[in-house]
C-alpha cells in the first residue's frame, strides 16, 4: 500500500530530520583549484611549516587527505590564510607526486615503513673517524637504503684529526662512492663546509647518521647563522652521542644554491623494505649479467648468474663483491 499517495513530493511527507544536526556528508569534495604549492620543511605534532611563496607558513593537514602522511620535502598545495602571520593557519590539501622516498623501519623484522625525507636527490652518510668509533655496518645500511631510493649518496667522514681516513675508504672504495673528509680545525675556519658545499649546489641532501659524529654541527657550518640548530656532545663513558635533533628540518644554503634536510641521529636503520632488485640498479656494470638469473634471484645464491659473468671478465670481482656486502646486511645486524 503507497503511503503517501500518488504524488511523493507532496508537503505532507515527512523528513527524517538529521539526529546530529549537521549537514550530511557528501562525497562531492572540493578541487582547491587556487591552492599554492608550498614546500614543507618540518613537522611538529601534527603542525606543517611550509614556505609558500618565500613565506613561512603554518599549516595542518586537511582531513580530506585520510591517512596519507606528509613528510619534510614534500611538496604540497595549500589553501588557508597564507600570509604567515602569527596565529593564522593554512591547511594542506595536497601532496603532490614524490620523485624519491627515503623510508627505514625499526628493525629488520619490522614491517612498518618510516619515510625520512621526501624528494631528496642526494644522501649524505655522516660519519666520525673516532670519538665516537666509525661504525660501517651502519654506513652500509644507509648506503643500501639510499640505492633502494634511488638517491646518489655521499660519504661525509669527520674528525680526521683524531684517526686516519685511509681504512675506512678503502672500504667503500670499490663502490664508487663521492666523499669528502674534515676535521675540526676546517670546520671551525669555514674550510669544510666549503668544500662540503661543492657537492651540494643545486640539490636537495639529507644528512644522516648517528649521534655525536657532527652532522648538526656540520649543517650548521653551511647554513646561514639565523638558521642553526642547537648541537650536543659525545657522552665519554658510553661513546655515544645525545641526540639534540628530534626532528627533520630543511634549511635552504646560502643565496638558494640548494636545500640541505638535518634528520635525526639514529641509531639503527632497519631495511625490511629494501627490494634487492632496485639495490642492484646502482651497480650498472653488474646489471646486464643478471639477464640469466632465476626469477626473484636475491643474488647472492648458488644459481646466480652473476658468478659465472663476472669469472668471464665482464666485470670486476670486488664490485660483486660489493654488491653482495651490501645486500646481506639485512640479515647482520650494526654491532656484528
Amino acid at each position: 500500500m503507497r503511503r503517501y499517495g500518488k504524488n511523493p513530493d507532496e508537503d505532507d511527507i515527512r523528513v527524517r530530520p538529521n539526529r546530529k544536526g549537521n549537514r550530511p556528508r557528501t562525497t562531492i569534495r572540493p578541487k582547491h583549484e587556487d591552492a599554492l604549492e608550498g614546500f614543507v620543511l618540518t613537522v611538529d605534532r601534527g603542525r606543517l611549516t611550509c614556505l609558500v611563496e618565500n613565506r613561512t607558513v603554518m599549516a595542518m593537514k586537511a582531513r580530506e587527505l585520510g591517512r596519507k602522511g606528509v613528510v619534510v620535502g614534500d611538496r604540497v598545495g595549500i589553501v588557508g590564510d597564507l600570509t604567515g602571520d602569527k596565529d593564522t593557519l593554512a591547511r594542506i590539501v595536497r601532496v603532490h607526486e614524490r620523485s624519491s622516498v627515503l623510508r627505514r623501519t625499526a628493525d629488520d623484522d619490522d614491517p612498518f615503513e618510516r619515510v625520512v625525507v621526501a624528494n631528496a636527490d642526494q644522501l649524505a652518510i655522516v660519519t666520525a673517524l673516532a670519538d665516537p668509533e666509525p661504525r660501517p655496518r651502519l654506513i652500509d645500511r644507509c648506503l643500501v637504503a639510499a640505492y633502494d631510493a634511488g638517491l646518489e649518496p655521499l660519504l661525509v667522514l669527520t674528525k680526521s684529526d683524531l684517526a686516519s681516513a685511509d681504512e675506512l675508504l678503502e672500504t667503500y672504495s670499490t663502490l664508487g662512492v663521492k666523499y669528502v673528509v674534515t676535521n675540526r680545525d676546517e670546520l671551525k675556519s669555514g674550510e669544510a663546509a666549503d668544500r662540503v658545499r661543492e657537492s651540494l649546489t643545486d640539490r636537495i641532501t639529507a644528512f644522516v647518521g648517528h649521534s655525536g659524529v657532527g652532522k648538526t654541527t656540520l649543517v650548521n657550518a653551511l647554513v646561514p647563522q639565523d638558521r642553526r640548530r642547537a648541537t650536543g656532545h659525545v657522552n665519554a663513558v658510553t661513546g655515544r652521542g645525545r641526540h639534540t635533533t628530534t626532528s627533520a628540518l630543511a634549511l635552504p644554503l646560502p643565496d638558494e644554491t640548494g636545500w640541505v634536510i638535518d634528520t635525526p641521529g639514529i641509531r639503527s636503520f632497519g631495511l625490511h623494505h629494501v627490494d634487492p632488485s632496485r639495490v642492484i640498479l646502482a651497480f650498472p656494470d653488474l646489471v646486464p649479467g643478471t639477464e640469466g638469473c632465476p626469477r626473484a634471484c636475491s643474488h647472492d645464491e648458488e644459481e646466480c648468474a652473476l658468478d659465472a659473468w663476472v669469472a668471464e671478465g665482464h666485470a670486476e670481482p670486488a664490485r660483486l663483491y660489493s654488491l653482495r656486502r651490501l645486500l646481506e646486511t639485512r640479515e647482520r645486524r650494526e654491532g656484528d
